[in-house]
């Protein structure tokens, strides 16, 4: 029952992160120093599109299922298993990626343009 807790618990933090990985950008428009923790996070997002890495959350959501007697997650981890064919098609995966590129372009140009303004505005 624990590692089932732990495996779903997991899942919900999984989802959390990457509703960051999306919106965390507009957060510096607030509060400015999210902008650092939210390129590192955009850097891992990149990097495991681009490599083949496993995020330490699927790791331990994959650990926790299988000490709870259930099935691991997909081999394409966690946005082929609650994402992919779930929330999207899976042939708009390429264009999803480019959405989310966007949406980050965009909370990052909000933020550049707002601190400009507030530095500029202190002077």
């Amino acid at each position: 029952m624990l590692w089932r807790i732990l495996s779903d618990i997991t899942m919900v933090v999984h989802f959390l992160v990457l509703a960051y990985l999306v919106v965390g950008g507009f957060l510096a428009w607030r509060w400015p120093r999210m902008w650092f923790p939210h390129l590192a996070m955009a850097l891992w997002g990149l990097a495991a599109i681009m490599f083949p890495v496993i995020c330490p959350l699927t790791y331990l959501e994959n650990l926790f299922r299988d000490r709870a007697g259930q099935n691991s997650l997909d081999p394409g981890g966690f946005i082929d298993q609650y994402l992919t064919d779930v929330v999207y098609p899976g042939e708009h995966l390429i264009l999803v990626r480019w959405i989310v590129v966007a949406v980050i372009a965009v909370s990052w140009a909000g933020a550049w343009w707002r601190w400009r303004r507030r530095t500029g505005a202190a002077r």
